[in-house]
């Protein structure tokens, strides 16, 4: 049965249960006096004193007596709360033997978060609040636990196609260098062709092994902004420059549509690598002889900058886990458009370094990249 869970979890049934020992502990205590008075002390205690101080002290009946009224008649009331104190913290200190069981509990418990068995963990009603957030701990572990079992596999899975792809560019590289090495005398026409062929094969293989490097690096350096004001304008205007013979090849065009002042914050260098990451992949899955359109706006505070080429429409479920790690929109590899699954997760990362957001939305064959990011002042 579970229990029931509040929104602030505290430690109100603990609060509660150590005031009603500790006010328990000062009832029993006042009994527990007020017994061996009854009992023991009235009608005897007074004379007990006077014979003891007759005793042991050179006194008469009338000085030990008057002694008695002035240390003891006449300060009863201090008496009382001395000897109930008294009882008190002898009760207090029997009690700590019980309530060292709640830390026994919680050392208990993170033994068996430090288990790993996958087990709720259960407390007592007074430690439900620990028990909670120990339990929160252990979902929260479980969860990265299998996250991180899913990323290396995937990296795992990933280096293993990586490494079966480049032994076939490999090869052909091998191959077409033999026959040109056997055949010093081939035909100039059929010579420029397989230097062609090798060449394609070669900036293939070195694409390859600039994925392995990528993968290596990913999550082992860490990231320092060094942030500035940016000419936006500019910096998109380079980019599809760099990417002008890719979409000639595709029959593809780039349009730019952001106001030439627009300028925003950030480290040129990073978010460089964030643009091309995302032109890249809208590169690769547009349809040929279609625009890439480049736009951005200011919206409050901040520049909203929007990827948008026409292609296939990404499935919701795939489009949650785009901007995951290792995550490859093409599952079939195909050698255009099999990256390492690296570009856009490094992106997300970038972009929130920059205390930024990224998304992406797909409808009706349009595929769109949506970059928020803080203006410049």
């Amino acid at each position: 049965m579970k229990r029931k869970v509040k929104n602030n979890a505290d430690f109100s049934r603990l609060k509660t249960k150590m005031f009603l020992q500790a006010l328990g502990m000062v009832i029993i205590a006042f009994i527990v006096i007020v017994a061996i008075y009854n009992s023991i002390w009235r009608g005897k205690g007074g004379n007990w004193l006077v014979s003891v101080l007759q005793k042991y002290f050179p006194l008469g009946y009338y000085e030990a007596l008057n002694i008695y009224r002035q240390v003891f008649r006449d300060n009863i009331e201090i008496i009382w709360i001395v000897s109930v104190s008294i009882v008190f913290f002898i009760l207090f200190r029997i009690s700590l033997i019980g309530f060292t069981k709640y830390f026994n509990e919680i050392n208990n418990g993170i033994d068996k978060l430090l288990k790993d068995d996958g087990k709720e963990i259960v407390l007592s009603e007074e430690m439900f609040a620990i028990e909670k957030k120990l339990n929160t701990v252990r979902q929260t572990l479980e969860k990265r636990a299998f996250e991180a079992q899913l990323a290396e596999q995937r990296k795992d899975d990933l280096v293993m196609y990586l490494a079966h792809d480049i032994r076939t560019p490999l090869t052909s590289v091998i191959g077409y260098l033999s026959l040109l090495d056997e055949a010093p005398d081939m035909p100039p026409e059929q010579k420029a062709k397989y230097v062609h062929i090798t060449l394609d094969k070669a900036n293939r293989l070195e694409k390859l092994i600039n994925e392995f490097f990528e993968i290596t690096r990913y999550n082992l350096q860490h990231i320092i902004l060094e942030k500035e004001t940016i000419d936006l304008y500019f910096m998109l205007v380079q980019l599809i420059d760099e990417f002008y013979p890719i979409l000639s090849s595709k029959g593809n065009r780039a349009v730019i549509q952001v106001d030439e002042s627009l300028t925003i914050y950030g480290d040129p260098e990073k978010l460089a690598r964030v643009f091309n990451n995302i032109m890249k992949n809208a590169v690769a899955y547009s349809y040929s002889d279609t625009e890439i359109i480049i736009s951005a706006e200011k919206k409050d505070n901040r520049v909203v900058i929007t990827f948008q080429n026409q292609g296939q429409t990404i499935p919701s479920e795939k489009l949650s886990t785009i901007f995951e790690k290792f995550y490859r929109m093409d599952e079939a590899r195909t050698s255009v458009t099999g990256g390492s699954g690296l570009g856009l997760a490094i992106a997300k990362e970038i972009v929130t370094l920059h205390e930024g957001t990224i998304t992406a939305q797909s409808k009706d064959n349009t595929v769109t990249f949506i970059v928020s990011l803080p203006l410049a002042d």
